[in-house]
């Protein structure tokens, strides 16, 4: 209880005691609760500004944690950019240029996204930007994953293609060099054997015994089988595919018949000495896109390079040809 106030009174020259009223000691006890209430609010925001409750203390760390997972994607997304770049330089450099084929469209492996703000929701925040800033990045680099993803599709098939092209390619030679007496014949200007005047032979001649085996020198399909009394006499004519055809001439015994599919190395006739020919020999011819081209130059599967070089020399000689 506070003391009793008194006020001097000038005319008395004496202290009259004062009287105070309810709304004198409402507004004093109203001044001491604003001053208490100012020292309460002084007091908790210099505590909140000098201590951390343990609930600010676990969301200050999960955002720091957050902002660390942030740099950790990004460093990550570093690695996956510089894989995705060296794949892309191996898909155009490399692996198309084997199989001779146009690098893939810059277009293509770009794709725009468009459309409405795709991160919208992960605006207004304190981490908005990097967070934003690293979907970009995930989002780029989803899109030329998939595009590489087409692209590397397009080689393996371009793969599968050229594996079959390389099997069905003339690449061997028709007789084996054991049972090869000699290259009679080769491709160009020949004197014919009957008519005795020069004339373009148009294959080689590998002279053997008849009855040795003639081979398919690439994979395909029978396309003819003739049995002449003139000309090639009993020949076969094997469509490769790729615009390559081969043809095997003066057969004594044809082992394949029309339509058959025949693989490289296979048997498909015997040597022999029928239709225009004076000796027991085969005649093979390579056409390619409907023309005749040199034979000799598809003898790169079983022959060492001094093999090919002698055989090219010796079907080269200006000779008499055996047809």
């Amino acid at each position: 209880m506070a003391k009793a106030k008194y006020k001097y009174n000038p005319q008395t020259l004496t202290y009259d005691k004062v009287e105070r009223t309810f709304k004198d000691r409402l507004l004093v006890a109203m001044k001491y609760l604003a001053v208490f209430a100012l020292i309460s609010a002084i007091s908790v925001t210099a505590f909140n500004a000098l201590f951390e409750s343990p609930k600010e203390v676990a969301l200050r760390r999960e955002v720091q944690y957050l902002s660390n997972q942030v740099d950790v994607m990004n460093a990550e997304l570093d690695t996956l950019n510089s894989f995705a770049v060296d794949l892309r330089q191996k898909d155009d450099d490399v692996y198309r240029n084997i199989f001779g084929a146009d690098r893939y469209p810059s277009h293509l492996r770009k794709p725009g996204i468009g459309g409405v703000d795709r991160y919208k929701k992960l605006k207004g925040h304190d981490n908005s930007e990097d967070i934003i800033e690293t979907k970009k990045r995930i989002s780029k680099l989803q899109r030329q994953l998939v595009a590489q993803s087409k692209s590397l599709e397009e080689v393996f098939e371009m793969a599968q293609k050229k594996t079959e092209m390389l099997s069905s390619i003339p690449a061997i030679q028709p007789v084996r060099n054991e049972d090869l007496r000699r290259v009679a014949s080769g491709y160009g200007r020949r004197i014919h054997p009957i008519y005795k005047i020069p004339k373009m032979h148009y294959g080689l001649d590998f002279s053997a015994g008849t009855g040795t085996e003639i081979y398919a020198t690439g994979d395909g399909v029978v396309d003819d089988v003739q049995y002449d009394r003139t000309g090639f006499g009993k020949h076969v004519v094997i469509r490769h595919g790729y615009g390559y055809e081969t043809l095997y001439a003066h057969m004594s015994e044809p082992k394949v018949r029309r339509g058959q599919k025949v693989k490289r190395g296979q048997v498909i006739g015997l040597v022999g000495n029928t239709g225009t020919s004076v000796g027991s020999h085969l005649h093979y011819e390579v056409r390619k896109d409907g023309e005749r081209v040199n034979p000799g130059y598809y003898f790169f599967n079983d022959l060492s390079p001094e093999q090919y070089e002698k055989l090219l020399k010796k079907a080269s000689e200006a000779n008499q040809s055996l047809d």
